[in-house]
Order: C-alpha cells, then structure tokens, then sequence
C-alpha cells in the first residue's frame, strides 16, 4: 500500500473528520482548524487565540465541534467564527484530549485525569466524559490509561477507545441512553493514538512508537500494517466519496522535540478496500 502526500509543511495534525466533500483537522501547534480537498487545496477556517485544539466532532446539522486541550472547552464553529459549546472545566479532572461526535449528536470526551506534561506515576485516572446535546455531562468510563483517539459505530451499539499508555484499545458496549459497559481490552501496539472504524468491524490506529498505521480485526488481531519510517503516528480517517480514503496524518518528531515545540506534519492518503463506518 503506497501512501500519496495530500498535505506537508504543518506542524502536529490533528483530529481528522471527513465533513462536507472535505477532511476537516487542526494543527495543535499553530492552534488553527483547517480543511483539504483531495485535490490538495487546503484552507484556515479559525484560529485559537489561548489554548491548544485537538479533537474534533461534527454535530448532526453540520456544526464542527473544537475541543481545547488546557482550559476544557468544546467550542462550536458556526458562521466562520468560534464560539462556547460547553465548559467541562467543573467535570474534567485533567486535560481532555481527542472526542468523537455521534450521530446523535452527543460528544464522548477523553479526559486524561492529570495535566500535561503527564507525571511518571499516572497510573489509570483516564475517564470519558459524555457530553448531551442539551448540554448536561457526566463521567460514562473509569479506569484508562491515557484515553486518546475515539471511534462509535454506524449503529451507536460499539465504542473503542485508544489507551496510550496502556499499549491496546478499550471497547465498550453503548446503552440507549449513552452510558457505556466495558466490553474488553483487545490488541497490542505502542502508543496507539488516533483511530477509526471501517464496515468489518476493524479499527485502523495510529501507533505512535511504532511509525505505522495498523488494521486489527475485532479480535485485536493484525491485518494489515502501513509504515511511515521517521515520522510519528497521529491520527488517522475514512473518507472520500465512498468512505475507502485512508487518511494518515503523521509528524517528524519525537516526545523530547515536542517539548521543545519542534515538529513537521504531513496528511498522506491510500485508498483501501472496506470503507469507513460510523464516526469519524
């Protein structure tokens, strides 16, 4: 599988959404929300002012949802401009990290449970806030070491979750009203980040230490693996027209880099055979 550049020259890309014809992302560092066409063209739609984005969401009407990572906010991007969805500083205990949006339009939110830089003795604080269209919150899972990248199912019946820390991903049964049961812990990789699901019942992830995208089936198992050598796994997502786009998002950098704000980002495509399935 031959990886195509679609976009270089950014600094840490993040949280890919396929969205109106368009992957839609942002870049952590220059704290801006971005979308590309296939073709390459891209376009800055908003810019942070005084915090980092990183997740993403895309409300049943078409509304994108922004998360920022320190101050705990999901900010809705309507009309060209960016303004407050919901204040989850009260409920985190720690920075929140990536978030899906169902087709519901409730938003799952990784709280990590301590603050970035993270603390050599973290142990499992990780929790997943949910967050009702109405605006009310509550605490759905417990116990998760370094909750990164999210994925739902098309039918709202199965949500994973990427420990980092933690080496695998975390599965969970969804109930009608949104709570989550734990279902099980499958597969082994380092530091797995971003993730997505395809029409198999797979999940593409982002293994961040291991400079490569992973296809495992739902037994954990490893189906298929894409390299990236020298860079960095960030996040990946289905899209395209028939959902078979495989976008990979990758950075040139390393954790003590990171600390010094150092990293060059690239979104790259291949297209596959299963499509993409649910959110993103």
């Amino acid at each position: 599988m031959t990886l195509r550049c679609l976009l270089d020259g950014g600094r840490y890309y993040e949280g890919p959404r396929w969205h109106a014809g368009r992957l839609w992302f942002v870049d952590c560092m220059a704290r801006t929300l971005l979308s590309v066409s296939l073709s390459g063209d891209c376009e800055q739609h908003a810019k942070v002012d005084d915090d980092t984005p990183c997740g993403l969401g895309v409300l049943p009407d078409g509304t994108l949802i922004v998360l920022t990572m320190f101050r705990k906010r999901l900010l809705a991007y309507r009309d060209g401009k960016l303004s407050l969805y919901a204040d989850l500083s009260g409920v985190a205990t720690g920075t929140i990290d990536d978030m899906i949006v169902d087709g519901m339009g409730r938003a799952y939110v990784g709280d990590l449970g301590f603050d970035l830089p993270p603390p050599p003795d973290r142990g499992a604080p990780g929790r997943i806030i949910l967050v009702m269209p109405g605006g009310t919150t509550r605490v759905v899972a417990e116990g998760l070491r370094f909750p990164n990248g999210i994925a739902i199912s098309a039918d709202h019946n199965r949500l994973v979750v990427a420990e980092m820390d933690g080496e695998c991903l975390a599965e969970y049964d969804i109930a009608a009203d949104g709570d989550l049961s734990f279902r099980g812990r499958l597969g082994q990789m380092k530091s797995p980040d971003g993730i997505c699901l395809d029409r198999d019942g797979a999940v593409w992830v982002a293994a961040f230490e291991e400079d490569a995208f992973l296809r495992l089936d739902r037994s954990g198992r490893e189906l298929q693996r894409i390299e990236v050598p020298g860079r960095r796994a960030l996040a990946c997502a289905l899209g395209g027209a028939d959902r078979k786009t495989l976008f990979c998002l990758s950075a040139a950098t390393s954790y003590e880099e990171l600390r010094q704000r150092k990293s060059s980002a690239r979104i790259e495509v291949v297209d596959v055979e299963v499509a993409g399935d649910g959110y993103p």
